[in-house]
């Protein structure tokens, strides 16, 4: 079901980082939950008292009191702060002042709702596959996001915990790469001159799960805060990045991105033995063709069941061929 990205029809916009606030009351010792779909919170248990507010999906909670069906909760209202926003209100400085109110139990999953960890992760899972429809609502993919995430939060020791904190991660980080890579800044040269993805959350990912799977993809996204924009001919940047990208898949062998930055590494090779040529330097040129065909050996080795070991045999016929790689089919 995963590939990495998410193709979101929309994009989410961040709002500037605000100043904190004073700490919001502490609501107490209650279980802490969150609601899988939107729900209305009323001023008592009834659905003709005033509604106070809509709590959506993912939204931290934490349960008060029970009444046969209905649940009184302090809830973390949908309030656009900062880019911090989604970290959990209580306990932590945020501008959203919890609100007390009742809402119907049977949309409320607590860290004490049996299978409570299966229960998040399949309705984030389910909010994931909506996001990536045509003309899906930016709400959906938030849903998803901050669903993974109160289920990694709630339930840290489940077998699912490191899949949706990397899940949540890796949707804030493709809703905010679209984002950034929508503006024109992005086709600047050097990556130091277009504004840079927020890392936060994959450097406490790494933290939590050194040297594990969703540590090695968490530095597969954050490599997009280094690459180039348009090359705009330079050999520079190829030269960097296929550097960038063997060394990426050196050091993460077993990572399930490691055959696609081999391939990287092999196409900028090609490129950079077609700019080489271009400018009349037939050293450097096959130099960069040599290399482009060991690495292209390596994931045959390696990786031999992987696309991108076909991919790679592509390019390396189209180089012994003498056919152009850079400028007519970009990737």
């Amino acid at each position: 079901m995963r590939t990495g990205y998410i193709a979101f029809s929309v994009l989410l916009a961040f709002a500037v980082q605000a100043t904190a606030a004073p700490k919001p009351p502490v609501p107490g010792n209650g279980p802490k939950a969150t609601v899988i779909r939107n729900t209305n919170l009323y001023v008592s248990p009834d659905t003709t008292s005033s509604r106070l507010a809509e709590i959506t999906p993912g939204r931290e909670m934490v349960i008060m009191e029970r009444n046969g069906p209905w649940v009184r909760v302090f809830a973390n209202t949908d309030e656009e702060i900062s880019q911090s926003q989604d970290a959990p209100v209580f306990g932590n400085e945020a501008k959203a002042v919890p609100v007390s109110g009742w809402m119907q139990a049977p949309w409320v999953v607590s860290t004490e709702t049996p299978k409570g960890d299966m229960i998040l992760f399949g309705m984030a899972a389910s909010e994931e596959i909506e996001a990536n429809r045509p003309h899906a609502s930016q709400d959906t993919a938030r849903a998803a996001r901050l669903l993974y995430q109160r289920m990694a939060d709630f339930f840290p020791q489940s077998p699912l915990a490191p899949e949706a904190a990397w899940r949540s991660a890796d949707i804030r980080w493709q809703l905010q790469k679209a984002d950034v890579f929508s503006l024109p800044s992005a086709h600047e040269k050097d990556a130091y001159m277009r504004e840079q993805i927020d890392d936060e959350e994959f450097r406490k990912l790494k933290k939590n799960y050194p040297h594990s799977r969703w540590s090695d993809l968490a530095d597969w996204d954050m490599l997009d805060n280094k690459i180039c924009g348009d090359w705009q001919g330079s050999t520079k940047c190829p030269e960097k990045e296929a550097e960038m990208y063997e060394k990426y898949a050196q050091e993460h062998p077993e990572s399930p991105r490691a055959p696609e930055a081999l391939y990287d590494a092999v196409y900028r090779q090609g490129a950079l033995n077609d700019m080489y040529t271009s400018n009349g330097d037939d050293k450097k040129a096959g130099e960069a063709k040599a290399r482009a065909v060991t690495i292209a050996g390596t994931i045959a080795t390696k990786y031999p069941q992987s696309d991108y070991a076909a991919r790679a045999a592509g390019l390396v016929y189209q180089l012994q061929e003498s056919i152009p790689i850079y400028g007519t089919d970009r990737q």
